[in-house]
C-alpha cells in the first residue's frame, strides 16, 4: 500500500505541476492580490501593515482554490477515475494522495512566497515568518476541504466556479482562526487558543476531506 500511495502521489504531483502553469499560476495570482489591494486602500503604510495578514490570508485562500477542478476532473475526462474506483488501494487513500499532491504543487509555494509578499505590504520580517508558519498549517486544511468540492464536481464540465462556491463557506473558519492567530503572534500576545482551534481544523480536514470525497465519488459514479 505504501508503494502504491507513493506512486499515486508522484503521478498527481507531476500532473499538477504540468497543468496550467503548475505552481507558478497560484503564486502569480497571490502576487496580483497583494499588488492590487494597496491601490484600492491607498498609500497609508501603517494601515497596510495592520491589515497585511488579512490580505495575505485572503489571497492565499483564493490562490489555493486554483486547480482544484483538475484534481478529479482530469481523471474523469480520460477515464482514469473509473480505474481508480476499481483499484485495490482504498479510494480514501487515493483521495488523500491527490489532496497532498495538490497542496505540494499549489499551497507550499504560497507558504514560501508569503514572507516576501508580506514585506511588500509593510509587514515586518519576523511577523512575515509567523505568517508563513500559520500558512503552513492553514493551506493544507484548505486543500483537503477543497477535495470535497472537487469530488462533487468531478462529473461536471467547467466546474471551477462551482467548486469555489461550494468550498469557500467551509474555509471561512480557517481564514478567521488563521488571521486571528497570525495577528496575535505578530503582536506578541498569547495565541495558544486560536492556534489550537486552527490545528484542530487541520486535523478535521485531514480526516473528513478524503472520506467525504471518496463517498461523493462513489455516489456520483453509482458504485
Amino acid at each position: 500500500m505504501t508503494r502504491a500511495f507513493s506512486a499515486m502521489l508522484r503521478r498527481d504531483l507531476v500532473l499538477s505541476l504540468r497543468a496550467g502553469g503548475g505552481a507558478g499560476i497560484g503564486v502569480i495570482f497571490f502576487l496580483a492580490v497583494v499588488m492590487v489591494v494597496p491601490f484600492a486602500i491607498g498609500p497609508d503604510q501603517k494601515l497596510l501593515s495592520q491589515i497585511g495578514p488579512a490580505i495575505l490570508w485572503s489571497g492565499a485562500l483564493l490562490a489555493s482554490l486554483l486547480g482544484l477542478d483538475r484534481v478529479f476532473g482530469a481523471d474523469a475526462e480520460d477515464g482514469s477515475l473509473d480505474l481508480l474506483l476499481l483499484a485495490p488501494l482504498p479510494l480514501e487513500v487515493i483521495a488523500f494522495a491527490k489532496a497532498l499532491a495538490h497542496w505540494l504543487a499549489t499551497g507550499l509555494p504560497l507558504v514560501i512566497a508569503a514572507p516576501l509578499f508580506g514585506l511588500m505590504l509593510g509587514v515586518e520580517g519576523k511577523a512575515s515568518l509567523a505568517l508563513a508558519a500559520m500558512l503552513l498549517v492553514g493551506t493544507p486544511a484548505i486543500a483537503f476541504l477543497g477535495l470535497i468540492g472537487a469530488a462533487l464536481a468531478a462529473s461536471l464540465s467547467r466546474a471551477g466556479l462551482l467548486i469555489a462556491v461550494l468550498i469557500v463557506p467551509f474555509t471561512i473558519p480557517v481564514l478567521i482562526f488563521g488571521t486571528a492567530a497570525t495577528e496575535a503572534a505578530i503582536a506578541g500576545t498569547p495565541f495558544g487558543t486560536a492556534f489550537k482551534l486552527f490545528a484542530a481544523l487541520l486535523l478535521f480536514s485531514l480526516v473528513i476531506g478524503p472520506v467525504a470525497a471518496a463517498a461523493a465519488l462513489r455516489i456520483g459514479r453509482g458504485t
